[in-house]
């Protein structure tokens, strides 16, 4: 029984931020013709009013975000195309990525380097637990799996640090960035206010799965350290 209980406590941490977030994106994702414009052409508008010299606005088929490398501003077709309420938010929190880049503010600096080693960490980790087979049988002993257990602890812990560091980026782009923007410029109705903190929310809090996933896969990997 107590474990049937912890098990569904898990999936709920692990499962519950996700699913309350694509439920908040869907409540407002319907089309709203009392719209001037599109989330693309809300995002293409803030940059120029915000003076984001040297940003691109464009659509991806690979989610929202901001790559703060090529200035480049993404944002899924269904918003950049969309005129929904979702559309709108989440085009304003993307633009609150590229003010953070613009201001130069150091947790967004510091996130986009710890992507970068973690992709490399991941990359080497991968190459290491693959080739562990061989290691086994060249070693003839267990102790040969200890460097691809290792690695394995260093990818998976260092794309735990990344989710870290990343969600409070994401709070301050949601409701330091794209929140003041919107309500002192007049974009929104002031019954659509309010949804549109809820969809801040969930674009912020899109990282707390994946967060709460690298942190259990760290622990198992220290589970078989351990043994």
């Amino acid at each position: 029984m107590h474990l049937l209980i912890a098990t569904a406590g898990l999936l709920a941490l692990l499962f519950g931020p996700q699913f309350w977030v694509r439920s908040v994106m869907a409540r407002y994702g319907k089309d709203r013709p009392d719209y001037p414009g599109t989330g693309g052409e809300l995002a293409d508008h803030l940059r120029e009013h915000l003076g984001l010299d040297g940003v691109r606005v464009e659509a991806s088929e690979k989610g929202d975000h901001y790559d703060p490398d090529r200035k480049v501003v993404a944002l899924q077709p269904e918003h950049y195309h969309g005129r929904s309420l979702t559309a709108v938010a989440v085009a304003a929190h993307e633009i609150g990525h590229a003010l953070q880049d613009h201001a130069n503010y150091r947790p967004l600096r510091m996130r986009t380097r710890l992507v970068q080693i973690a992709q490399g960490l991941q990359r080497t980790g991968t190459v290491v637990v693959m080739t562990a087979p061989l290691v086994l049988l060249a070693s003839r002993s267990p102790t040969g799996l200890l460097v691809p257990l290792l690695a394995g602890v260093v990818s998976v812990g260092a794309a735990a640090v990344v989710h870290l560091v990343t969600l409070p980026v994401e709070l301050d782009a949601s409701f330091k960035r794209a929140l003041p923007v919107l309500e002192r410029g007049g974009y929104l109705p002031e019954a659509d206010r309010r949804p549109a903190r809820r969809i801040l929310s969930a674009a912020a809090l899109t990282y707390v799965a994946a967060s709460l996933s690298g942190m259990l896969n760290l622990w198992y990997w220290l589970r078989l350290l351990r043994r």
